[in-house]
């Protein structure tokens, strides 16, 4: 069971690609793709080439503080609640943060993958 969460743990931070793909415009943006470069929190005053690199830097930290984390449940690191904590609320936050502001597609714009970031918040914190 361990193996699973390890794997799972490391394959919701793989995820986060897809938005580093969508911010350094790597494929040609469809209108499904989800994220459109906007942010609700910061296009009104910077420009969306900026707004890009921002989040396409900040989406690989958290690829790789998930990587990480699940690389520490293989080892049974004792780091390990801290950092999956940090990890889920940094991703969280720039979930948020980077959010077009809009309710469409909202699976497509990191819906579910806040979701697996508030369930690992919570056991982290519930959890002895």
């Amino acid at each position: 069971m361990t193996a699973l969460i390890g794997v799972f743990i490391i394959l919701h931070g793989l995820v986060h690609l897809w938005y580093v793909v969508l911010s350094f415009q790597w494929v040609t943006y469809q209108p499904d793709m989800g994220w459109t470069g906007k942010s609700w929190l910061f296009s009104a005053f910077m420009p969306q080439a900026t707004i890009r690199s921002i989040a396409g830097v900040l989406f690989i930290i958290a690829t790789l503080a998930f990587v990480v984390s699940g690389i520490g449940i293989f080892i049974k690191a004792n780091w390990l609640n801290n950092f999956i904590l940090g990890a889920a609320v940094f991703s969280s936050l720039v979930l948020i943060m980077f959010w077009d502001g809009k309710g469409e597609m909202l699976v497509q714009k990191g819906t579910i993958g806040l979701i697996i970031n508030l369930v690992m918040i919570g056991f982290v914190l519930i959890r002895p």
